[in-house]
C-alpha cells in the first residue's frame, strides 16, 4: 500500500455537482461534507446572498478556501467580487476560463494580462491572492517559442498572481502535472485533482458543461479521481514536495455515476492513500 509521510488537505470544486447544489444547495453541501469534504471551492453562488451562502457552509461544517469567479465578472464589478467573497473568507480567487477572444495567442490577451495584473494588485490589498486556473488552450506558443501559460506567469509577477493548476487539462495538452506542479513550486497553493480517459478531441469543451446540449463524439471523458489514467500518487507527491497548501477534486461532467457518486468515489481513492 502506498503511504504518504505528509498529506494535504482535500476540497471539492462545487461545480462538480451543479446539478445538485442549483436546485438544494444546503442538502448538497450537507451530503458534500458526509461524504469527507472539510473545504469547497465556490463557482458561482447560485443567487444566494454571499452572507447567506457562508453561513450554509459554516451550519454544515464547510470551508471555502478559494472560488471560481469569471473575469468579466471581476472586470466589471471588482469591488461587489472582493466584498462577497471576502463574506465567504476564501483566501483565493480563480479567473476559472478564458473565451477564445481572450486567450493566448488572441489578439486582446495582452489587456487581458494588463487586467489581470490590476484584478491582482486590487484582491491583493484586500488580503485575497489571485489564481489563474487552466485548460489546455494555454499550451498554445506565443511567438517567442513559450506556452501562453508560461507567458502569463513570467509576465505577471508571483506576488500578484499564483497557480491553480488543472492537472487534467495539463495532460491533455501533452505535458506532465506533476513536473509542471514542480515547475511552479512555492506558487501553486491549490492543485486540481481531474481524472480521464480517451484523448483530447475538437469538442471535448463540450463535456465541461458550458453547452450542455451540445452532441459529443470525443472519447475523451471524464473520470473519479483514481479511476483514470493519471498518475495520481505523482501528481500527490509533487504537490507535496512544491508547497501546495490544498487539493481540490473537480470532474466537470460524471459519465457511469451521479456527480455526488463520482466525487465520492474520488474522496475514498484519496482517503484511500491516506488524505
Amino acid at each position: 500500500m502506498l503511504k504518504f509521510e505528509k498529506t494535504l488537505p482535500v476540497g471539492l470544486q462545487l461545480y462538480s455537482v451543479r446539478d445538485y447544489a442549483s436546485k438544494d444547495f444546503k442538502a448538497t453541501m450537507q451530503k458534500v461534507k458526509e461524504i469527507g469534504y472539510d473545504y469547497v471551492e465556490p463557482a458561482g453562488l447560485y443567487g444566494i446572498p454571499a452572507d447567506e451562502f457562508r453561513a450554509v457552509l459554516d451550519e454544515v461544517g464547510l470551508t471555502a478556501i478559494c472560488a471560481h469567479v469569471p473575469y468579466a465578472e471581476m472586470v466589471a464589478d471588482i469591488d461587489k467580487v472582493i466584498g462577497d467573497y471576502t463574506t465567504l473568507g476564501v483566501k483565493y480567487i480563480a479567473v476559472p476560463y478564458l473565451g477564445d477572444a481572450d486567450r493566448p495567442g488572441a489578439a486582446n490577451f495582452d489587456t487581458v494580462l494588463a487586467n489581470i495584473k490590476k484584478i491582482g494588485e486590487k484582491f491583493a490589498e484586500n488580503g485575497i491572492t489571485l489564481l489563474y486556473h487552466n485548460h489546455d488552450f494555454e499550451f498554445v506558443k506565443m511567438p517567442d517559442g513559450r506556452y501562453g501559460l508560461d507567458y502569463m506567469y513570467e509576465t505577471i509577477d508571483a506576488s500578484i498572481l499564483q497557480t491553480e493548476l488543472d492537472c487534467c487539462w495539463v495532460k491533455v495538452a501533452g505535458e506532465d502535472p506533476a513536473e509542471y506542479v514542480k515547475k511552479y513550486a512555492n506558487r501553486c497553493p491549490v492543485v486540481h485533482l481531474k481524472d480521464f480517459t480517451g484523448e483530447k478531441s475538437q469538442n471535448m469543451y463540450n463535456l465541461i458543461g458550458l453547452k450542455e446540449s451540445a452532441k459529443v463524439t470525443s472519447t475523451f471523458e471524464f473520470r473519479p479521481v483514481g479511476y483514470g489514467k493519471q498518475d495520481v500518487p505523482t501528481i500527490l507527491r509533487a504537490a507535496i514536495a512544491s508547497g501546495a497548501e490544498y487539493l481540490v477534486v473537480e470532474q466537470d461532467n460524471p459519465v457511469e455515476q451521479t456527480s455526488l457518486e463520482a466525487v465520492e468515489m474520488s474522496r475514498k481513492y484519496l482517503a484511500s492513500l491516506g488524505f
